[in-house]
């Protein structure tokens, strides 16, 4: 069966009874189009179901206006919040997103993400990686293509923005120091991220500098579970009356094993997470933990691609975005004993 003939600009035009100028300026958005006149050639382009040749477009002008987005995974709240600002702020400034999930986070995933969006033609890139991966001596950059890079150590090579989570943690563990704790437990992240290492670097350098015992952390994955079997180990410490969780999830977890073996939080262990997800306010008890400002590192990303998309030249350097403690009802000074 042969295939319908694609409608024209041409053929635009012969219905709108203007010329294929006139209809090329419509279809860009051109001013200069008296409005009766731009009705009548929109009207002739929903008739016949004609869709201008973006692509086409964009090559002409030199510029997508489309932002590539590259990510490991949906489910932590980091990722999934700041694509979700991301999307927002490009949408702001007229521009769509293509989104490329890298399913396994190896080298040739991150090249064959970068490969695939250098062949759908984005302007910019911004990679949400908070594993170590960007390995600029095996990763080849599109030809052209500007990138920001949300949560990484790699502000030599490229234009980073992420969360002071150092200064995040430390505000955690001082706060539970002034309480009167004598020291803080640790539940890390998983151990490639560069979010938990950050903040177990900060937990331990905080603890050094203030005279303190640094007790063993804790291995964790972000989950709630994981959260939950450190929770039941520091339920069997009876030195533990503080502590850190890398995130918000862990410390649901960690609030649980406790309940299940008799502790009290704050009274017999103070908890503070990191993230302040929507739920943390409604953690029984309300939990006590740094505000990340997810939608202001979207932003920031979205505006780093776009002013080197404009300058047409690649930046380094890393932007960090602030963090503050939230105090609930989760932490209080240790029980007299």
């Amino acid at each position: 069966m042969a295939q319908p003939r694609r409608v024209s600009m041409a053929d635009v035009a012969r219905l709108a009874g203007v010329s294929s100028q006139t209809v090329s300026r419509v279809s860009n958005g051109s001013p200069g189009v008296v409005d009766t006149t731009r009705e009548q050639v929109l009207a002739a382009m929903r008739e016949l179901g004609y869709r201008p040749n973006s692509a086409a477009r964009a090559l002409k002008r030199g510029a997508f206006r489309t932002i590539g987005v590259i990510l490991f995974s949906l489910a932590s709240t980091g990722n999934s919040r700041t694509l979700e600002a991301i999307a927002t702020h490009a949408a702001h400034e007229g521009y769509a997103i293509t989104l490329i999930p890298v399913a396994v986070p190896t080298q040739d995933s991150v090249l064959g993400a970068f490969t695939r969006l250098g062949e759908l033609a984005v302007d910019g890139i911004i990679v949400i990686m908070e594993v170590h991966l960007l390995d600029a001596a095996t990763v080849t950059l599109p030809p052209n293509v500007q990138v920001v890079v949300a949560d990484s150590d790699a502000g030599d090579l490229y234009s980073v923005v992420d969360t002071d989570q150092a200064d995040g943690t430390r505000q955690a563990v001082s706060h539970l120091l002034d309480l009167g704790h004598e020291t803080v437990w640790h539940v890390t992240g998983p151990e490639e991220s560069f979010a938990s290492n950050r903040r177990a670097l900060a937990w331990r350098q905080t603890l050094e500098a203030a005279g303190r015992t640094v007790p063993p952390q804790l291995p964790g994955d972000w989950s709630a579970e994981s959260g939950y079997r450190a929770g039941l180990r520091l339920a069997d410490e009876p030195s533990c009356t503080a502590v850190f969780a890398a995130n918000d999830q862990m410390a649901l977890g960690i609030l649980r094993a406790l309940h299940e073996r008799g502790k009290s939080v704050p009274d017999d262990v103070s908890v503070v997470g990191f993230d302040d997800i929507p739920e943390a306010n409604s953690f029984i008890p309300p939990l006590t933990t740094v505000h990340q400002d997810f939608a202001e590192v979207g932003r920031r990303c979205v505006q780093g691609v776009l002013r080197q998309i404009e300058r047409a030249e690649h930046e380094t350097g890393t932007t960090l975005v602030p963090t503050r403690l939230v105090v609930r009802a989760s932490t209080a000074p240790p029980r007299a004993r």
